[in-house]
């Protein structure tokens, strides 16, 4: 107690005798000059003036207020308001329409036949003191682009359903074949239940929401807590986006009324089983008639049942119905030119769109979005206007397959490769902190960005606590090596950890088809939300009760994606820094050499293993488990070209942002760059594609075959080697090498214009 005692006021007296210090300026902002800088400060300061948490509010009260899936009438009224609110703010706007194959339900049927005989309900009823549940003009169960089909077979548990489940089931001997699937939520993305299923040889699927995932496992169950209760039913896509987005009759071509269409049965990405998701309420009477042993103790929820590996007692009756016509989707596009570079674009979106109501996914993020244009509005009728051209998009049909915005910028794919210079994203938003997922070159911006947006809760800036987060989370027991890898790298003087892009949300087509530079954010960890994801209890009520209760985090959402929009517009040269595309590609290309190293130890571990008849001794001889496959022998791969493309571009992005920091130049030199730049992440594409699915283009990020919305980084190299395709691993490391030299052209050409 004493010695602290004197430590304070040794620093209570040196505090008194010390001239206070002077706050030091801010950085300058990249691609502005120091000047420029604390214009662009004192703008944003105005932007943030113009914002309204009430407004946003009241928007999100009325945009929620009635059923919003695609077809709806009130998703049509939303856009039609949404238009009207643009052009009465200044911008020049427009709803472009598509037309696009969106299938609906006629019928659906699911049943447990037999002497105890159940049917399931397949619909939410109403909770008392939510006005919104009373709707009853919203979507069954269901899952759009699953399969017609009326099939009745014994059932089979799989628990998520994902590939290693099914190696489970072959080593218990457990055929999937001729069968009815049910798998629970989670593990992987919803698609790949009913492909994976189908791959197996299944006749149908059935998807439920475990209570250890999302309800009574996790906190109290609506409408006491926040969690999934035992009526609530998650709907979704299964069309099978990880091998290409956007409408299936339209594939490359945007879904214009005299588009060229493909024949349905010609279509990619459609199921080939029927599939039903249900409540848990429903899915404990078809687990409890599953007999045969029980699970592994991992595939064990929380439903009062015995989770069993067999078949159903008595079959299951599985029939679904669709109506497969064309149905009108409204994109909302709003415009304002820029007064120095007209043709550079800045795009940002956030879809309207969702499965009932919609109130947090995705309204939350669109009245978030359509702040900022007010606001950016109230700044043009000052007279300001920015430097390049401003587009927001309030895109519909994002919830099928993101078919809206895939829609438009195949429509306008010419025009976007040669004039937008980022895409700005935002889905849903909660409370809590910030997360982000962004192309290398803009994460830069993005660190900036949340250096000066002050989070709501703790007062310092959402770029601080976001790092806090990351180090909390690098120190957990259970901690992955990404994490742990990613808080080293911060504290050790980097960038704030942001995430690749994957799949799941708008950005898809923009960056991963177009090559367009792309960031992908969203506010959220203590908004619990995820017990009504894309169920009927999504509403404004939920919302307002456990998503954003004081709407402070709509407002930092509006000024976080205000300030992007604001800087990328206004900066001297395009705000995109290029280290962090080095640093991040050299260590996914590590990763590549130890996954290639690491399967090669595990081969050689497993035929050790067989032959010595480790898996007959480890096993219970009394449940019959058979052994598994002996696996082919990892031969070296072709890394060569790879490690020196990464070594050169190493060096020519640390050359292009030491002479981007130093630049001085004029304005007709800056444009020249702006055209340079407006390549670079085109530049790591590749026009023939991933294997499989050359819809996806870029070589250095993709939602994976086997993840869906999960990222994989170089994925033609990293995917190949995961599928034991040796000879294609070879191929893509050739590929990957190609267009990281090419990036590296680009910016060696843009440094060359920087000097002096």
């Amino acid at each position: 107690m004493a010695a602290r005692t004197r430590l304070i006021g040794a620093i209570l007296l040196s505090s008194a005798l010390t001239p206070p210090a002077i706050a030091a300026e801010p950085p300058p902002l990249l691609g502005f000059s120091a000047t420029s800088s604390q214009a662009e400060r004192a703008l944003e300061a105005k932007f943030d003036a113009n914002l309204s948490n009430d407004a946003i509010r009241a928007r999100l009260k009325d945009m929620s207020s009635q059923v919003n899936n695609v077809g709806s009438p009130h998703d049509k009224a939303n856009a039609e308001a949404s238009l009207a609110w643009f052009k009465s703010w200044g911008w020049d706007a427009r709803i472009e329409v598509f037309d696009v194959l969106y299938p609906t339900p006629i019928s659906e049927t699911l049943e447990l036949t037999g002497p105890a005989p159940f049917t399931a309900t397949l619909k939410e009823p109403p909770i008392p003191g939510d006005a919104s549940s009373n709707a009853t003009d919203g979507l069954p169960a269901y899952v759009a682009f699953a399969a017609d089909g009326d099939v009745t077979a014994p059932l089979v548990y799989v628990n998520y359903g994902m590939p290693d489940d099914y190696k489970t089931l072959e080593r218990m001997g457990v055929d999937v074949k001729g069968k009815i699937v049910i798998a629970r939520y989670g593990g992987g993305w919803r698609g790949l239940k009913p492909k994976l299923a189908q791959e197996h040889g299944a006749v149908g699927c059935i998807i439920y929401s475990d209570p250890a995932d999302d309800g009574y496992g996790v906190g109290d169950v609506y409408p006491k807590g926040a969690w999934r209760n035992e009526h609530g039913i998650q709907r979704g896509s299964v069309l099978d986006m990880p091998i290409e987005a956007g409408d299936p009759l339209t594939p490359n071509i945007g879904a214009t009324k005299d588009a060229k269409r493909l024949p349905l049965d010609q279509a990619k990405g459609i199921m080939k089983v029927p599939t039903l998701p249900i409540s848990y309420g429903d899915a404990q009477h078809f687990l409890a008639a599953i007999e045969g042993q029980a699970a592994p103790k991992r595939w064990r929820g929380q439903l009062p049942v015995v989770y069993k590996i067999g078949q159903s007692s008595a079959p299951v009756h599985l029939a679904v119905k669709s109506d497969w016509s064309q149905k009108p989707l409204y994109d909302v596009i709003a415009v304002m030119k820029g007064r120095e570079r007209p043709d550079e674009w800045v795009v940002r979106g956030n879809h309207r769109d969702g499965w009932v109501m919609g109130a947090y996914d995705p309204l939350a993020g669109n009245v978030a979005m359509l702040e900022e244009a007010k606001s950016i509005g109230l700044l043009a009728k000052t007279g300001w206007r920015p430097k390049r051209t401003i587009v927001y998009a309030s895109w519909d049909g994002e919830e099928p397959g993101l078919l809206g915005s895939t829609e438009w910028a195949e429509a306008h794919d010419a025009e976007l490769k040669a004039k937008a210079v980022l895409y700005v994203n935002t889905d849903t938003n909660g409370r809590g902190v910030f997360g982000a997922e962004a192309s290398y070159s803009a994460r830069k911006l993005v660190d900036q960005v949340v250096a000066d947006v002050k989070d709501p809760e703790t007062g310092s800036s959402v770029g601080q606590r976001a790092r806090a987060a990351i180090q909390v989370q690098a120190l957990a027991p259970d901690a992955t090596e990404e994490q742990k890898y990613r808080a080293r790298d911060m504290a050790a003087g980097g960038d704030l950890a942001i995430g690749d892009l994957g799949s799941g949300s708008d950005y898809t087509p923009f960056v991963q088809h177009l090559g367009i530079a792309s960031i992908n954010f969203e506010y959220g960890s203590e908004s619990e939300q995820a017990g009504v994801y894309h169920s009927l209890y999504d509403d404004f009520e939920h919302f307002e009760r456990f998503g954003d209760p004081t709407g402070a985090y709509s407002v930092a959402m509006s000024q976080t994606a205000g300030r992007m929009v604001l800087r990328a517009a206004d900066a001297e040269i395009v705000p995109l820094q290029f280290g962090d595309l080095a640093k991040g590609v050299a260590s996914h290309v590590e990763e590549l050499h130890r996954l290639a190293d690491t399967m090669r130890q595990r081969s050689e571990a497993l035929d050790k293993a067989l032959d010595a008849g480790d898996f007959a001794l480890a096993d219970d001889p009394g449940r019959k488990w058979a052994a598994p496959e002996r696996e082919d022998v990892v031969p070296s791969i072709a890394f060569g070209s790879l490690d020196a493309a990464v070594a050169r571009l190493k060096a020519s992005a640390a050359s292009y942002d030491t002479a981007a920091g130093a630049a001085e130049l004029k304005p007709d030199r800056r444009a020249q760059v702006d055209v340079v730049l407006l390549g670079v992440e085109q530049s790591l594409t590749d026009d023939r594609g991933l294997p499989g699915r050359p819809w996806y283009k870029h070589l250095l990020y993709a939602p994976g075959v086997l993840t869906g919305y999960g990222a994989k980084t170089i994925p033609g190299v990293r995917e190949a080697i995961e599928g034991r395709r040796w000879s294609e691993a070879d191929e893509y490391a050739t590929r990957t090498a190609q267009v990281l030299n090419a990036c590296a052209d680009r910016l060696d050409k843009a440094t060359a214009l920087l000097k002096p």
